[in-house]
């Protein structure tokens, strides 16, 4: 009872304090008899069903005729018209256990998503001079320096400009484990600053800052609905007056035309309205839905509305971009290849030395891959070849770091590897062909894992579409096992892939596009399930996406599909077992087998049980969406 207790809220302990009211008085009129028990009847009956009439009466004023309240006044004042009073203040004490159990479960459903609701920053400590002045995150400009104390929310997103720090970013991409920044990295709003203060100078006005999009995805996802939901709202206005009319003619018919007690017949007819209230659709079905997109808010993954997870079981067709999405999108060595004579350790300390003063990224992921320290003094003349590499000499010796023109320059008869996916920097020193180091765009760690899991989710065809040169493309595809692959593309000729392999489809069949980048935000808005990298993905991809992963892991989108289909089968669950209670006991009460008391059941019991099974799919993927994770963290 405690727990019942802790789990309402303000109006939910009300409305317990109300049914224990209603239960002393049923207690006492049962010991009392003629006015005296009527009248307590009355009480209980109004203290527990005041609310019901009250909003069947505005509804009936707003043309709102045919709803749950109105069915449920019409049956119960029946009943106290025909004598039936213990089982007209039942019906409603039961009805409103049912909505009690109904705001427990979307408040429970909705934790996940309004948690997300905590991030939105109360204040930001504003830089000026040596001093810090308290100020609202919506008055901070780009370019203003923001402090970021121990313990609390960093208000928008920037670059630490000083200090260290672990980050709390769970909020944003369910990673539980803490994310470690310092000066020059880049920090995102709503992110916990957890162990010391940060100096962030701010690059997005907290409109554009990923708190505030987040929120604002958050508070738009339950307007868009799926199919499913849209059915049963229309269902339920063609189902309710047909099921009221039905219940006059039940009253009217047999006893006008066959004869018979009337008031058997009207006992009948309040039975029939009380079971065909069709509250276990119009709140199980929506509320399923619900659990599915926080469920997957917990797993770090936003779904902007239940018309997007429906679809997400819909998908025979994967198209990924690659930089960013399948890969990491920064430059890396892959591979050591020293020459005969020569250490990998000496290798890579004479290619480090040559393009430690290179600015490309090429250059920079060699210096980062050498485990060693490097002296300014350890090279002189370091010299750039434009379109070749880089020179430089050490102990009086020149190093040569390039492509292949540079080594065919310099040392024309030398045999030279290719590379499978990457780039290849060949090294020369001292005249004389020292090895090549092999850099590319490193895959994600889940990359593999995702694709896999992908076809045994019943993904029938998984394409990659890249600008990248042919060779690169097909080499990742390979690695991946993936199903076909189209390079050198322009953002223009991604669209018209995409639209070739949707025309493939069958009309049921829905293609996903997963993609990061700003070129990606065509082809995102056009599939039919757009889905972006959103922790690292670009502003327009996240905006033109219907699917926002927050971790950047393609692992997730498994999870999100798992979490669609457990959904949909809930969803199915659920009509299929109120339409089926309610058909077998609508027959039975209209033959006058059924009485009032398996009408409540058949109405409040389906409801609460109903909206029980639609909870499994919130709860029922906590911990598989934490194992996942798990493995993921275990690769990386």
């Amino acid at each position: 009872m405690k727990k019942l207790w802790d789990d309402c809220d303000e109006d939910g302990r009300k409305m317990l304090k109300k049914m224990g009211l209603t239960l002393v008085l049923l207690i006492l009129a049962n010991f009392l008899t003629g006015v005296a028990a009527v009248m307590l009847y009355g009480m209980a009956y109004l203290i527990i069903g005041f609310d019901v009439l009250k909003e069947a009466v505005e509804g009936l004023k707003g043309g709102k005729v045919f709803n749950e309240n109105t069915l449920m006044a019409i049956a119960t004042i029946g009943a106290f018209s025909i004598k039936q009073y213990s089982e007209a203040v039942f019906v409603m004490f039961f009805y409103k256990i049912g909505e009690l159990f109904e705001d427990i479960a979307v408040k429970n459903s909705r934790s996940s998503i309004t948690a997300l609701l905590d991030i939105r920053p109360d204040h930001a400590w504003l830089k000026l001079g040596n001093a810090v002045k308290e100020t609202s995150p919506e008055k901070i400009k780009v370019g203003d320096v923001i402090v970021v104390k121990p313990g609390e929310k960093v208000p928008l997103d920037g670059i630490v400009t000083d200090g260290s720090a672990y980050l709390d970013t769970a909020a944003l991409t369910g990673e539980t484990k803490p994310s470690f920044v310092k000066e020059g990295d880049k920090v995102l709003s709503g992110t916990i600053c957890k162990n010391s203060t940060l100096e962030v100078r701010v690059e997005k006005e907290y409109g554009e800052s990923t708190v505030a999009k987040i929120l604002e995805m958050v508070e738009n996802a339950s307007e868009k609905k799926a199919p499913t939901e849209n059915f049963i709202t229309q269902f339920s206005k063609i189902y309710t007056p047909l099921v009221v009319f039905g219940s006059i003619l039940l009253a009217t018919i047999p006893p006008l035309f066959f004869g018979g007690d009337f008031t058997n017949w009207l006992y009948r007819a309040l039975v029939f309205l009380v079971i065909s209230c069709p509250c276990a659709l119009v709140i199980s079905i929506p509320l399923s839905f619900f659990g599915g997109i926080g469920a997957a808010s917990r797993a770090g993954v936003l779904v902007k509305g239940s018309n997007y997870l429906e679809a997400l079981t819909h998908v025979k067709t994967f198209v990924f971009d690659k930089t960013g999405t399948l890969t990491k999108g920064k430059f890396a060595v892959t591979k050591v290849l020293p020459n005969e004579g020569v250490s990998e350790t000496e290798l890579v300390f004479l290619a480090a030395c040559c393009e430690q003063f290179s600015p490309h990224p090429i250059a920079r992921s060699i210096v980062d891959y050498y485990d060693g320290e490097l002296k300014k003094g350890d090279v002189s003349d370091s010299r750039e070849l434009v379109g070749l590499g880089v020179s430089a000499n050490h102990d009086g010796k020149t190093i040569y770091c390039g492509n292949a023109k540079l080594m065919r320059k310099v040392l024309p008869e030398t045999k030279l590897p290719e590379s499978e996916i990457g780039t290849q920097v060949y090294v020369a020193y001292d005249g004389k062909y020292v090895g090549s180091l092999e850099v590319a765009d490193v895959i994600k760690e889940d990359s593999k894992e995702a694709v896999s899991d992908l076809r045994t989710a019943s993904v029938q065809k998984i394409v990659m579409l890249t600008g990248d040169a042919r060779k690169v493309g097909e080499g990742v595809a390979r690695e991946l096992g993936l199903d076909d692959v189209k390079t050198e593309l322009l953002p223009q000729d991604k669209l018209e892939e995409v639209e070739k392999l949707k025309s493939k489809l069958d009309d049921q069949d829905k293609l996903a596009f997963v993609g990061d980048g700003l070129n990606d935000t065509p082809v995102l808005a056009q599939s039919d399930v757009g889905i972006a990298m959103g922790a690292l993905g670009s502003d327009a991809a996240v905006e033109a996406a219907d699917v926002v992963l927050m971790s950047d892991e393609p692992s997730a989108i498994v999870r999100v599909m798992k979490i669609a289909v457990g959904t949909r089968k809930i969803v199915w669950e659920n009509i299929s077992f109120a339409l089926g209670v309610k058909t077998i006991f609508l027959v039975l009460g209209a033959l006058g087998i059924a009485g009032m008391w398996q009408a409540v059941f058949a109405d409040v019991g389906v409801t609460v049980l109903a909206v029980l099974n639609s909870l499994r799919i919130l709860y029922g993927q906590k911990d598989s969406s934490r194992e996942i994770s798990d493995k993921v963290k275990a690769h990386a």
